[in-house]
């Protein structure tokens, strides 16, 4: 009865995930510099984070805060803080001890809750995904449609965003991947902050349409 409207929830999902962003970034960063688990880990927080939106888009706190400058304006501000946060520590990192491999050296300095938390908060607390979502609630989903109805897709788009990220990790935990970035030493880590301060940066200044 709700295949279409399912159906479209899902393509629109389906492309804003492919879009290169902060999760993308995250992830990648944590799967070339940590390996794996880390980036399975970090693509799993992103996936949870997801929870996040559905709840307050179900409960109708999200229309809240977009119509609220002050509210849409901390949330902004808090999320391209942490992003400049992680991407300044990239910034600063130094280059590796050259007498240890740069593909295990990850794994004894990196928990799964550290790379977990990392993604939930990258996805929770961005302002973007907070229209995203009202959007996707508001405007592709009918009011009358039941809400456990809309708790459902919001299941699935956590699982798909979550199964999407966790291939993201695997091409970009292969050994030969990760090879070929650990030759270019702390200058990857630091092309990373850079990417993730710019990225915090054109938050920090975008507006509320």
């Amino acid at each position: 009865m709700y295949w279409t409207e399912f159906f479209t929830v899902a393509l629109i999902h389906l492309l804003a995930v492919a879009s290169p962003g902060p999760d993308f970034a995250i992830v990648v960063r944590e799967s070339v510099a940590f390996g794996r688990r880390s980036g399975i880990f970090c693509a799993l927080g992103v996936g949870a984070g997801i929870f996040v939106h559905v709840t307050y888009s179900l409960l109708g706190i999200g229309l809240i805060v977009s119509q609220s400058i002050v509210l849409f304006n901390a949330l902004k501000w808090l999320a391209a803080a942490y992003l400049l946060y992680i991407g300044i520590k990239a910034l600063r990192s130094k280059p590796a001890d050259p007498t240890r491999s740069p593909l295990h050296e990850g794994h004894v300095a990196r928990s799964a809750r550290a790379a977990f938390t990392t993604g939930f908060v990258t996805n929770g607390l961005n302002p973007k995904a907070t229209l995203f979502f009202l959007s996707l609630f508001t405007v592709v989903i009918s009011p009358s449609t039941p809400l456990s109805v809309q708790a459902a897709y919001g299941v699935y788009l956590a699982l798909a965003t979550a199964l999407w990220f966790c291939l993201v990790a695997r091409l970009f935990s292969q050994d030969r991947v990760r090879a070929g970035f650990a030759r270019m030493g702390h200058w990857f880590d630091r092309l990373m902050g850079g990417v993730l301060v710019a990225l915090g940066v054109k938050l920090a200044f975008s507006e509320l349409r």
